[in-house]
């Protein structure tokens, strides 16, 4: 015969203290709370992402009486064209950020090499 097991001393597995946790033994430290995108970078992306939305119904309603005459086909050609403009600009600008990120931390490289020798 099998024996039961006295289960009431024992923790379940919603007692048992998260292992994710931040452990109550050192009440010293300090959150880190820093975003982990750069302030400029949402900028960036929310001043293409009004772009995305102006420029190109601007340019359709800018265009389609004035310079194409009613002609709505092509104004929205227009539109798809500036839209496609700003997404290459974004793209751009976005690959220029990188860069200079990559070339500012290998001039820190350098100079941490020159200040060890």
């Amino acid at each position: 015969m099998a024996t039961r097991r006295i289960i009431s001393q024992e923790k379940t597995i919603l007692d048992q203290p998260d292992p994710n946790s931040i452990s109550s033994s050192s009440p010293a430290e300090k959150s880190n709370i820093t975003p982990a995108v750069p302030a400029a970078v949402i900028f960036k992306l929310l001043a293409f992402t009004l772009a995305m939305i102006v420029v190109p119904i601007g340019s359709y309603f800018a265009t389609v009486n004035t310079l194409f005459k009613g002609n709505s086909s092509y104004a929205g050609g227009l539109a798809a064209i500036m839209a496609n403009v700003v997404l290459i600009g974004y793209v751009l600008v976005a690959m220029a950020e990188d860069q200079s990120d990559r070339l500012e931390e290998e001039k820190k490289q350098k100079q941490e090499e020159k200040k060890d020798r």
